[in-house]
């Protein structure tokens, strides 16, 4: 049994760069919304801490916290169906996201 190139790496400091490289992230086909992209790959890579970092940046950037993806659902609404990620969720709802007519 081969063992991985590298540890798994816990508790990884994240520099203000690399936080808002996620910003550039586009989507692979066009088809996703790029701003509910982004959010839905820092969420899934990030940190509570970085993620809400990441959403500072994010609106300063002046993207959108309510971007929806191709079944009219917003990360706030994707988000809060996780029982552990309330720290996100409620980062989300302090920027001012909203859940979507979808998630009612």
């Amino acid at each position: 049994m081969s063992q991985p190139d590298k540890p798994k790496v816990i508790g990884e400091e994240w520099s203000d760069e690399r936080v808002i490289s996620f910003l550039a992230i586009e989507p692979y086909d066009g088809a996703i919304n790029p701003d509910f992209n982004a959010l839905q790959k820092a969420y899934y890579a990030m940190r509570a801490e970085d993620f809400e970092r990441f959403i500072n940046f994010f609106v300063e950037a002046g993207r959108d916290l309510n971007a929806q993806n191709d079944h009219g659902e917003t990360m706030l609404d994707i988000i809060s169906q996780h029982q552990r990620s309330t720290a996100y969720a409620d980062t989300l709802k302090t920027a001012g996201a909203k859940v979507s007519a979808a998630a009612h």
